[in-house]
């Protein structure tokens, strides 16, 4: 009798946990994402980066978030190298991404390995166990403008950049005229400034590549034009970038050009020169664990009279998704804006292998 007693009292408690856990259970909301912070929608293939955000419920531990911006195709956020976004304890989450059209938000398990770059999202199952996607706010142009420009499309940069500072950017900035030279400039209308840049729609690799420029010595100190190379994702390489670069950075009193291999605040990866009134040609021959850089009178870079030139081969990058950028813009932290509107004109773009 007694100890028929007891195993009712024992009983008791496992029958009422086993019923709790049960309703525990069956009160189990299913993994959902929302986003909290959404970014505009504008083209992709920005060196911008900006902040989103949103909430989990029913996540488990050890699950995560994966971020994608729609442009074409989908890529992940905010770098190939840093793909996943943390969950917080209550839920929240949040992360910075490259612009697009659409943004997508996976929750995943620990054991999920995302592509770089996939046409369409994957479906919840597995070890995808939630998938949410969003437009992005405001309106947006799809088709950029595209100029033509010794022999190369460029994309005409329409979204801002924090090259320099917070710099807009006005696609009636950059042009060809008649004679086909490209006309980049950095205008003030209506008291706001805003910049130029073309991006080289394809990638080149190494070979050797040469800029004519009429004459920039006048160059407002506050201004600067780069022409460049720069791979939005090789961070492990400091995004591919390698510079020639007129300006004085707001400072009068120094040299108006340098040859740059990223990343610049290494004294061995920069070296300035003065750069003389006139047309000059700026080059760089890229090759394996090496690049040249060179500036000549006249429009030949590699047979002129040379008025500067400058060896790397420390920390020069390999080749890969990296395109050539000319660009114009306001040097945000110099102590005073340009003093006029300013413009640089290009005379010939030339690549050879």
């Amino acid at each position: 009798m007694i100890l028929r007693a007891l195993r009712r009292v024992f009983a008791l408690p496992l029958l009422i946990a086993c019923a709790c856990g049960g309703g525990r259970q069956a009160e189990r909301v299913a993994p959902a994402i929302e986003f909290t912070a959404v970014p505009p929608a504008a083209a992709g293939g920005s060196d911008r980066t900006i902040r989103i955000a949103g909430r989990v419920t029913g996540a488990a531990p050890g699950q995560r978030i994966v971020l994608y911006a729609r442009s074409g195709h989908w890529w992940v956020q905010p770098l190939t190298v840093q793909p996943f976004t943390t969950v917080q304890p209550n839920g929240a989450w949040e992360n910075t991404t490259h612009l697009g059209t659409e943004y997508g938000a996976l929750l995943v398990d620990g054991a999920f390995r995302p592509p770089d770059t996939t046409e369409s999202l994957p479906k919840a199952g597995g070890q995808v166990v939630a998938v949410a996607t969003v437009k992005g706010a405001g309106q947006y142009s799809d088709t950029p403008k595209v100029i033509t420009f010794s022999g190369y499309e460029w994309q005409v940069r329409q979204i801002p950049s924090d090259r320099g500072g917070q710099n807009d950017y006005d696609p009636a900035n950059a042009w060809t005229d008649a004679e086909g030279l490209l006309h980049l400039r950095l205008a003030n209308r209506d008291g706001h400034w805003s910049s130029a840049e073309v991006i080289l729609t394809r990638s080149l690799g190494y070979g050797t590549y040469a800029f004519t420029v009429r004459d920039t010595s006048t160059l407002d100190p506050s201004a600067a034009f780069g022409m460049i190379t720069w791979d939005e994702e090789a961070l492990d390489q400091n995004h591919r970038e390698l510079d020639i670069e007129i300006s004085q950075w707001g400072d009068p009193r120094v040299p108006n050009a340098q040859y740059v291999v990223q990343p610049y605040y290494v004294p061995a990866n920069v070296a300035r020169f003065p750069a003389p009134a006139g047309t000059l040609t700026h080059g760089f021959r890229w090759e394996p664990g090496r690049v040249s850089f060179r500036t000549a009178r006249g429009t030949n870079a590699m047979a002129g009279s040379a008025v500067a030139s400058h060896q790397f081969t420390s920390g020069v990058p390999l080749p890969g998704t990296e395109r050539v950028r000319m660009n114009l813009y306001y040097f945000r932290y110099g102590p005073r804006p340009p003093q006029k509107d300013v413009e640089v004109v290009v005379e010939r773009f030339q690549y050879l292998p």
